[in-house]
């Protein structure tokens, strides 16, 4: 009777722990989920001159997505200041299950392939990331890669706000995964 148990225990628990395992999920290797981000991905338009803050992208990577997708797209906000976005990245093949750190800073970076990233207007006017500029508090940053139901976000073109691309993002989505990092 034990085993009967056992085993009909362990078939109960076989799909939960299964589909658990298969669940959206995001990483990176330059931080933990909730830990403080190196300094190469602050910003350097603070003002400061610590050569350590290179305003480069962290390296992402996402397992785990809906089967369906057809594209992904990231977004990154500052938890701690009115959720303000910092990065926006969209467009990137459904083939692609990572970024690699310091995406280069223009609409069209060559890596990934196809995708594409907004204008941020703030303390730097450049495409693409711009990393935490909190010089006297410890915010919160939290990266969100969205599974989309389309190939392409034709809606958006170079001059895009974030918060445009943000609500086509949130719109074409499928399913998400996120991690957070402080700085």
């Amino acid at each position: 009777m034990f085993c009967a148990l056992f085993a009909l225990g362990a078939a109960c628990l076989s799909p939960a722990a299964s589909a658990a395992g298969n669940a959206f999920a995001l990483s990176s290797t330059a931080f933990a989920d909730g830990g403080l981000m190196p300094k190469v991905h602050e910003c350097t338009s603070g003002g400061g001159q610590d050569p350590a803050k290179k305003n480069e992208s962290p390296p992402l990577a996402w397992s785990g997505a809906p089967a369906v997708a057809k594209s992904y797209a990231i977004v990154m906000r500052d938890l701690d200041n009115a959720g303000l976005i910092h990065w926006v990245i969209y467009d990137i093949p459904a083939s692609t299950a990572s970024l690699p750190q310091n995406v280069q800073h223009v609409y069209r970076p060559p890596v990934p392939a196809g995708s594409r990233q907004v204008y941020y207007r703030g303390s730097a006017s450049l495409y693409g990331y711009q990393g935490p500029c909190s010089p006297s508090t410890v915010n919160t940053y939290e990266f969100v890669v969205h599974a989309l139901d389309r190939a392409s976000l034709t809606g958006l073109n170079s001059g895009s706000s974030t918060q445009a691309a943000a609500r086509a993002i949130t719109a074409a989505s499928i399913g998400s995964a996120r991690i957070t990092g402080e700085s």
